[in-house]
């Protein structure tokens, strides 16, 4: 199918190098194997003919049958003389319908003695990423992974649930069993590391958390939640701590059948719990007849750690990064915690490895004191590294530290592919490489990762979220209105995710009217809350109702809730005072805060952010040729090349700073360059409001007005 879809690429090139080796070989020669693993039908395939002389082979869902090693074993030993009636126009063509089994399987001018197929076993695992070889091997050395290809609009509006496969496993959160009720973060951690353990097996596709976490409570039958989740199997359990005692139990239920097929009980000291772990992995492998490999075994049965005190802080800090995400009281409290663990083990190589992910993020997104923060992140990463260099979470770890540490792409990508040689069938992976790809402004490919990882694992929050964000920066409006709604469904109770689809309604098309039918559902409880009054400031703002958006500011002038720091808020809030042409209230509500930022930065000469907002701050204040030096500071740190995220944004900033302090030439040809590029969040309807300075300029009028400035960039 994918073949199907591309009508160019590397691979086809490839195709054709190949072709003329066959040109030396005898007629009728085994040399290419196609391998079909879907219903595509041979007779109207866009392969070259030369594919089907010798033969055609189908594998469904590209899951090897001993059936399929005997013929790949015939067909290694075949060159010794050429195939008898084959490639000299005699082949019957099968029918279009996928047969039963392999095509060609019964030939007996193929049929070898029986010997044991060690060779095909090689090329079995050669034909297993295939796909991905012909799809992600390219001349820049990309990543291993196969990106689902790009559809368009039409044809993408809904999600597809992923293929159910024989070894897709959902594992539901455990039950807390405990006398302690506040130990739930133990259970918690234990069912986590269970689902991370199966998830090492490549035989298994197994969904994440963030999916299985709104099933802890459902009443919902078996049948329903595989189906929702896209799997064949439901693991089920729960933990007790008792003491220095926990019990861990663990049921296995083919959800179609409601079939009990695997269940056990342990009972063992609570520093045996990674081994309670690993046994109820490695059983499940065997239930379902995967069989595991050395390195498998290996890695399942690892113990990061034999001090529950370390485990314990270790799984409190994991428990706030799930429940409360990426903000930086958050990292505060994780940093706190994992410090601890490793304090309580200094050899918690796990432990070292999330610590370095959490400064390194610290760094990222320019908390205080960035250049120690990365200090110390690279502290921890080389601890973790020199503890356990092969531990997959170590590994998962150090890309993320070069990512978050140093936006060094090319090496947080060669860490995703030691990992994607370890989990195989990991939705996370394709997540990760759809992050790296964006951000190196390889947006297509970006896009088709994101959309694989939302296919595979449709339940996770994060994976449907940034989705959503690619498609909008894509302007593939249909397929991101269908994602976010897909969200809110996820999250019906959510306002902030309501809020936002209404709002990208109004991105798409310019309409205020799903917004406007958004706010006037709510209650009045609703509308008068915190949330609620920032939601209805916010979107004043949007649409240039300054009054209104100062009205409410005064209401309520911080809402931490999105974790924006306060110096933020404040520069976007004294901007609709100066649009208003309140110089006085503008400068009141920046207070301080702009002597603050000056300070920061002599420190940290290297914050991004800050360079941003203190221009605009400048802006506001009147201060032109310091908002001018400063706006350009910061895309001078963080250009396109760098960053083609946060790079086109910044740039994007520039453009506006540059307009309000009078310089309409220099703001309308960034604004004309920036409208088709990905990442700076220009989007047409955002700005026929707004603008006074431009508004009448045929330029910028016909930069508004254009239909291909709304089209699909790619």
């Amino acid at each position: 199918q994918h073949t199907e879809e591309r009508s160019k690429g590397y691979f086809r090139l490839e195709w054709k190098l190949a072709i003329e080796q066959t040109h030396m070989l005898l007629e009728g020669v085994p040399f290419l194997v196609p391998v079909v693993i879907d219903a595509t039908p041979e007779s109207s395939s866009a392969v070259p003919p030369e594919f089907l002389r010798v033969q055609w082979t189908r594998l469904p869902g590209a899951l090897p049958t001993p059936q399929f090693v005997e013929q790949v074993t015939r067909l290694l030993e075949a060159p010794r003389k050429p195939v008898a009636d084959v490639g000299r126009g005699r082949r019957t063509p099968p029918s279009d319908a996928a047969p039963a089994t392999p095509a060609g399987f019964g030939d007996p001018a193929l049929q070898p003695p029986k010997r044991t197929p060690l060779l095909a076993v090689a090329v079995i695992a050669l034909l297993a990423v295939g796909a991905a070889i012909y799809f992600a091997l390219r001349p820049s050395a990309g990543p291993t992974l196969s990106p689902v290809a790009a559809k368009p609009p039409a044809e993408t509006k809904t999600a597809t649930a992923p293929a159910v496969t024989d070894k897709s496993i959902a594992v539901l959160p455990f039950t807390n069993m405990s006398e302690d009720k506040d130990s739930g973060f133990f259970a918690d951690g234990v069912h986590e590391d269970i689902l991370t353990n199966l998830a090492l097996v490549r035989a298994f596709r197994v969904v994440s958390r963030t999916s299985v976490m709104p099933y802890r409570t459902t009443a919902k039958p078996m049948r329903q939640i595989a189906q929702e989740l896209g799997v064949t199997y439901i693991l089920e359990g729960s933990v007790r701590r008792s003491g220095n005692k926990v019990r861990v139990t663990g049921q296995l239920i083919h959800a179609a059948t409601d079939e009990h097929i695997w269940a056990q009980s342990y009972d063992r000291d609570l520093t045996d719990v990674f081994t309670i772990q690993a046994e109820l992995s490695q059983q499940i492998a065997v239930a379902l007849k995967a069989a595991l490999s050395p390195e498998e075994k290996t890695n399942i049965a690892r113990r990061p750690t034999s001090n529950p005190a370390a485990y314990d802080k270790f799984l409190q800090a994991r428990e706030i990064s799930n429940r409360e995400g990426n903000n930086l009281a958050a990292r505060q409290r994780q940093v706190a915690l994992l410090q601890a663990a490793v304090e309580f083990d200094p050899s918690f190589a796990s432990a070292w490895g999330e610590l370095a992910q959490v400064q390194a993020r610290a760094a990222f997104n320019f908390d205080a004191d960035m250049d120690a923060q990365l200090a110390r992140a690279k502290s921890a990463i080389e601890r973790a590294v020199q503890l356990a260099p092969e531990d997959p979470e170590v590994i998962a770890s150090r890309g993320f530290y070069y990512y978050y540490g140093y936006r060094d792409y090319v090496r947080a990508t060669e860490q995703i592919e030691l990992l994607a040689r370890l989990q195989p069938n990991a939705p996370r992976l394709f997540y990760a490489l759809g992050q790296i790809q964006r951000r190196q402004g390889r947006w297509a490919e970006s896009l088709a990762n994101l959309r694989r990882a939302a296919e595979l694992d449709p339940a996770n929050i994060s994976y449907q979220r940034f989705l959503v964000g690619a498609l909008t920066a894509a302007r593939r409006w249909d397929e991101a209105l269908a994602a976010q709604r897909r969200v809110v469904a996820l999250l019906p109770d959510n306002l902030s995710e309501a809020a936002r689809l209404a709002r990208l309604s109004f991105t798409a098309t310019g309409s205020t009217r799903e917004v406007e039918e958004f706010f006037a559902h709510l209650t009045p409880e609703q509308a008068n809350s915190p949330l609620g009054l920032e939601l209805r400031r916010s979107w004043a703002s949007a649409i240039y109702n300054d009054a209104e958006a100062v009205r409410l500011d005064k209401l309520q002038p911080y809402y931490d809730g999105f974790g924006v720091p306060r110096w933020e808020q404040a520069a976007l809030n004294a901007l609709n005072y100066h649009r208003m042409g309140d110089v006085a209230g503008a400068k009141a509500r920046l207070g301080d805060t702009p002597a603050e930022l000056r300070a920061r930065l002599v420190r940290e000469p290297q914050n991004v952010r800050q360079w941003v907002y203190l221009a605009l701050m400048d802006a506001i204040l009147g201060h032109k040729e310091e908002a001018q030096r400063g706006v350009d500071r910061a895309v001078q740190l963080m250009p396109v090349s760098r960053d083609a995220v946060d790079g086109p944004n910044h740039a994007y900033i520039r453009a506006l700073i540059y307009e309000s302090v009078g310089e309409k030439e220099e703001a309308l040809a960034e604004f004309t360059r920036l409208i088709n590029t990905p990442g700076s969040g220009f989007f047409v309807h955002e700005h026929k409001l707004g603008h006074p300075t431009l508004r009448g300029d045929p330029r910028w009028e016909a930069l508004l007005a254009d239909p291909k400035n709304n089209a699909p960039l790619f």
